[in-house]
């Protein structure tokens, strides 16, 4: 688990009383056990409504001293002002993930993704909430050809979702301009990790991967298994968190940047790492390319180790490992 303990605090607040909305979901839940672990926090507030989330992920946390639970819906405006009542610092994770989802119901992606988003963002101005760090994604450069994927170069998006998230982008930069609003967008690439969900038709790849290794099974790869992805293991987008959280850093503030680890693997490499991690020997089948895929993903990630002293040092070897003993016992 990420150890959140080892920054300087650059407020002159000792505490800090942080909202983690989507707290119950596979990022924030890993993010709340790093922050209830934070000497610099007083209080961690969640706020999740269970679409995506489980109870499960926040069971341990109960009880706890420095926790909160608000069951709510970031689409509800009055939920998100009495969510950040109080509150110094927001992680914004709640979201509706899956291109393949996006497709089939692009409006309620729109709702969560792009009403719930602006509703936080305007509850954080009104509560005086000092800084918002929100979920971004890799998804924003679209079709764009060029690797590695740097910020300032993307193209047009390729699925509904990857519109909501760029929006999302264009919001903050916007209200930054215009109210007392600091944020810092973190756009992931493709994060995986204890927690995550391998059931459901909108399961990610690897937990998908991992159910089948488990049961002795080969799994279904989208095309010819060539498309590669720069995979991130979940400790390292919780480091990131935590970075946007407490820099002091002035340059950094008001900037989105990659999170990943910058190295690329095919989906057929994949396969052959996890067969090796759980000592499967059933063989992959392909079906057809997935709608609204993004062929390739590479991230450099000089921009978040120059500015906010990003490391993403977990690898996928290591992921891959620690992933598995999560699911083994699952």
């Amino acid at each position: 688990m990420y150890k959140a303990t080892n920054f300087p605090n650059p407020y002159k607040i000792l505490m800090q009383s942080i909202l983690v909305t989507g707290g119950a979901g596979f990022i924030g839940s890993n993010l709340v056990a790093a922050l209830l672990k934070d000497k610099r926090v007083q209080l961690v507030r969640v706020l999740d409504n269970f679409a995506t989330g489980f109870k499960k992920n926040i069971e341990e946390f109960i009880g706890h001293p420095k926790f909160e639970f608000f069951e709510g819906d970031i689409r509800d405006y009055d939920t998100c002002l009495k969510a950040t009542q109080g509150i110094d610092l927001v992680s914004h994770q709640a979201a509706l993930g899956s291109v393949p989802r996006s497709i089939k119901d692009p409006i309620t992606t729109n709702a969560v993704n792009i009403d719930g988003t602006l509703n936080i963002f305007n509850a954080a101005v009104e509560k005086k909430v000092k800084r918002v760090v929100f979920a971004a994604s890799s998804s924003t450069y679209g079709d764009s050809q060029g690797l590695p994927k740097v910020e300032h170069i993307i193209g047009k998006p390729m699925s509904p979702y990857a519109v909501t998230k760029y929006v999302n982008e264009l919001y903050a930069d916007v209200f930054a301009r215009t109210f007392d609003f600091e944020y810092i967008g973190l756009r992931y690439f493709n994060v995986y990790g204890p927690k995550q969900d391998p059931n459901g038709a909108y399961a990610a790849v690897i937990p998908l991967f991992f159910k089948a290794a488990i049961e002795g099974k080969g799994p279904i790869i989208n095309g010819d298994g060539s498309n590669s992805r720069d995979f991130t293991y979940v400790d390292n987008a919780v480091e990131a968190n935590i970075l946007g959280l407490f820099t002091d850093n002035a340059e950094a503030i008001n900037k989105v940047y990659n999170i990943a680890c910058g190295e690329r693997t095919t989906l057929n490499e994949l396969w052959q790492n996890i067969k090796t991690v759980t000592h499967c020997t059933a063989d992959a089948t392909h079906g057809p390319n997935r709608s609204g895929d993004i062929p390739h993903s590479l991230a450099s990630i000089k921009k978040a180790q120059n500015l906010l002293g990003y490391n993403g040092k977990i690898k996928l070897k290591e992921g891959l490992e620690r992933t598995f003993e999560f699911y083994n016992v699952f």
